[in-house]
């Protein structure tokens, strides 16, 4: 298995940010190459729509409103990965210190190297933790 692990610290609280991530069906309101999101099968499955084509089926396996955290595979998809699994979450930094979003997965490359396949992955979560930093500001990483 390859693991991917990154991470952005941003300047708003971690409500801010979960307010505008959080929602499983919130992947298009934030995220560059996420063109339109759709939930099915009662808000387990999303169904994405990428910018310049393409599309990804995603199923929910655990949320927590709490702990500002949820975890995902992916069913179907061009990516070059198989038994794919992720958690997207918001930590809390204390008073005025902002928050730090978390995005892992840990997956089999499929169709292509460990190297190509963690790039590709890696590219992805950063187009969105990037997005994020543009929008709420960078925070600082002490």
């Amino acid at each position: 298995m390859a693991r991917v692990d990154e991470m952005q610290a941003l300047a708003a609280s971690a409500d801010e940010v979960w307010r505008l991530i959080g929602g499983y069906n919130a992947l298009s309101e934030w995220h560059p190459a996420v063109e339109r999101s759709v939930l099915e099968d009662g808000g387990r499955i999303r169904r994405l729509s990428l910018r310049g084509g393409g599309g990804l089926l995603e199923r929910l396996h655990a949320f927590s409103e709490r702990e500002r955290s949820y975890a995902y595979t992916i069913e179907e998809g061009q990516l070059p990965v198989a038994s794919y699994r992720s958690t997207l979450s918001v930590r809390d930094r204390g008073p005025a210190r902002g928050c730090e979003v978390y995005w892992s997965g840990e997956f089999t490359p499929s169709g292509a190297t460990e190297a190509d396949a963690i790039r590709v992955i890696r590219s992805i979560y950063r187009a969105g933790l990037d997005t994020l930093a543009q929008r709420f500001g960078a925070g600082t990483n002490n």
